[in-house]
């Protein structure tokens, strides 16, 4: 705490090398709240005293909102018990984490959107440093439990968003706008911040119209040029466009009034000469009021959307899918910790690391393939392949054939299916190979266009500082799942058809595309206002993998099937598989464990008669509840003895259905 206090006091004195490293150090803080030792010293960084720096009357609406302002007037009380000296101390510790966020600020603000200008790459490293830092604490439920208030109020995300170096999103702000987008995702997480429990799909719609009638009563009040936004319905004016629409034409002074009254920004004074601060420029408080209150997708439907291949642009991003982490520089990946926020934080995290490393091996795949066949411009200027691979074929046609209507509520189609031809001019073994293709096998599709005129004499790289997919021109790459050869008359053959004999070598094979991935390439290319080149038009190109190697996208759907159901984790091992609590607790023996132990467990037809379960349970006198032996047929309910007693004694009691 003291380190930290003096740190972010005397930032003047250290240089940005300095602080960048000072950051990896409170990141590995906050990162170890398993050590009694570091975890008290971090809640005196992030516990309910640092809401001081909160806004008034912010301050005020959060006390009545949580329920906290009894706790709060005790936690005042002991202050005024202390000496100025011990007070002082304390309110310099309570303010750590906001001094450092403002001269997060600085640094940010001195980087230019200006991509033409230079930029210090200290600086750069130092505002992911600090990034990976804030999205760290909001990850974890103990440490973003009181911050995520004080990172609202300063209004963090909505300044990273409008900084220069996020408007660099290609080059140099490429990691930190990733990182920002994981710190959007968290700072809104579907959570309960003081109790940890998770919000239905219908208290988050709850509490994202009580935001937004809370806008429309300060409108109606005191706004009249608003009245037709504050009467109308809250899902015809939550979208960032309606909400663009009704208050960019006003007037910074006008916004930073309606800020005011939703208490995201100091009150209005009416002394004379008072202005607001130059900071709150009308493009932050128009983005502020859309930030806050646009419609948000929830993260089960966020997840349903997501399409389940990689593509190009996730294939060759280092900082997803790094080649080399051998620097021990900062990814955007998700971290496993050993505390969660919610079941669906757990399985989301899981979900994206091993979609990643399956990215990584198709990507070692794909650049085998493609560096093996060579590719090179012919003179007519059509694409030519000088090589060939084993697990990759040129394409001879690709169509689509079926575009099945979207489901009730839903905008992706409800099935898409598309033919690729091959000549399979290779040898015996090989076409064995691709003629077997299994329903449900995962292939891939590719756009290759080099640029090249001269055929790549071996399949190595040339520069390795190139990347591969700009050195090899691959351009598209899409994912699909075999649905099985077609016949000459074009019927799919079944599992377990006999083949038909086949006249040429000429092979066709029909696919299930990934229908979220299709419907998003077709909305892209209809928003492009110039004329874009159909994806789907342009592929020439098809790779297969090892079947054993294959299994990603059943795992991938597995697990986003899990999330879609109701998790049902017994209340006693939930809080313990989150991280939280004592693990002791879910041992059978424990004195917890014995308020829910069952007194009685139905088997049904676990046993076929009552020899049967007496053998079962040879350890044990059995006892049945009636004499009647026509009667002693399952299924059977069995009463137990009380835990930790040495009662041996079953009473098995016959019921029926």
């Amino acid at each position: 705490v003291t380190i930290a206090t003096s740190t972010a006091e005397g930032w003047k004195e250290f240089g940005i090398a300095e602080q960048s490293h000072f950051v990896i150090f409170l990141n590995d803080c906050f990162n170890s709240l398993e050590n009694d030792m570091i975890r008290e010293q971090v809640q005196c960084l992030i516990g309910l005293p640092i809401w001081e720096c909160l806004l008034p009357e912010r301050l005020d609406f959060e006390l009545r909102r949580t329920g906290l302002k009894k706790k709060w007037l005790r936690l005042q009380k002991q202050d005024g018990k202390k000496s100025a000296d011990e007070l002082a101390e304390l309110k310099r510790q309570r303010s750590v984490m906001k001094r450092l966020m403002e001269r997060f600020l600085v640094v940010l603000n001195s980087i230019s959107g200006d991509s033409e200008e230079m930029v210090d790459i200290n600086c750069v490293h130092y505002c992911e440093r600090f990034l990976d830092f804030i999205k760290d604490i909001e990850s974890l439920l103990p440490t973003r439990r009181f911050f995520n208030t004080v990172l609202d109020d300063c209004h963090f995300v909505v300044r990273c968003m409008l900084s220069g170096l996020a408007q660099r999103s290609e080059k140099e702000g490429k990691l930190f706008t990733q990182l920002l987008d994981m710190l959007k995702f968290y700072s809104h997480f579907e959570i309960n911040d003081l109790t940890g429990e998770a919000y239905s799909d219908q208290a988050f719609t709850e509490i994202h119209y009580d935001r937004i009638t809370s806008l429309q009563r300060a409108c109606f009040k005191h706004f009249p040029d608003l009245k037709e936004f504050a009467l109308a319905s809250v899902a015809c004016v939550d979208t960032r466009e309606t909400l663009m629409q009704y208050f960019s034409p006003l007037s910074a002074e006008m916004l930073y009034t309606v800020a005011a009254h939703l208490h995201l920004v100091p009150a209005v004074q009416d002394t004379e000469g008072w202005s607001p601060d130059p900071l709150y420029t009308a493009e932050f408080l128009l983005e502020m009021l859309i930030w806050r209150n646009e419609r948000r997708l929830s993260q089960l439907d966020a997840l349903n959307i997501m399409p389940l291949y990689p593509t190009e642009e996730i294939l060759w991003d280092e900082n997803l899918v790094p080649s080399n982490y051998a620097t021990g520089g900062i990814l955007a990946l998700p971290k496993l910790n050993l505390q969660y926020l919610t079941m669906h934080d757990y399985l989301l995290r899981n979900l994206n690391l091993f979609r990643l490393e399956s990215t990584y091996e198709i990507r070692s795949d794909v650049e085998n393939c493609v560096s093996r066949m060579r590719p090179w411009v012919l003179e007519d200027g059509s694409v030519g392949f000088g090589g060939w691979a084993r697990m990759a074929q040129p394409l001879l046609e690709f169509s689509v054939v079926e575009v099945a209507s979207p489901e009730l509520g839903l905008k992706a189609p409800r099935r898409v299916l598309a033919d690729f031809s091959v000549q399979l001019n290779v040898r015996p073994e090989v076409k064995y190979e691709w003629e077997n293709l299994r329903k449900h096998d995962v292939v891939f599709l590719a756009c290759v266009q080099p640029t090249s005129r001269v055929m790549p004499k071996g399949n190595r790289r040339k520069d390795k500082n190139v990347p591969f997919a700009d050195q090899y021109g691959i351009k598209y790459i899409r994912g699909c799942e075999i649905e099985g050869l077609v016949n000459e008359e074009g019927h799919v053959l079944e599992e377990g058809q006999e083949k038909p004999v086949f006249k040429t070598n000429k092979r066709t094979f029909r696919v299930s595309l990934d229908t979220n991935q299709y419907h998003a390439d077709y909305e892209h290319m209809r928003e492009q206002t110039h004329d874009t080149e159909d994806i789907y038009a342009s592929f020439n190109v098809i790779m297969r993998r090892k079947p054993k190697e294959n299994n990603f996208k059943a795992v991938l759907e597995t697990i986003r099937d899990l999330m879609n159901t109701r998790a049902v984790v017994p209340e006693w091992l939930h809080d313990i598989f989150l991280g939280y609590g004592d693990p002791g607790q879910a041992d059978y023996s424990h004195e917890l464990m014995h308020e829910r132990f069952l007194q009685s467990l139905d088997f049904k037809d676990t046993f076929l008669d009552m020899k049967h379960l007496k053998r079962c349970f040879k350890d044990y006198e059995v006892k049945c509840a009636t004499t009647d032996a026509s009667l002693q047929c399952p299924p059977f309910r069995v009463s137990l003895p009380p835990i930790g007693s040495d009662e041996r004694l079953l009473v098995v009691e016959p019921y029926q259905l």
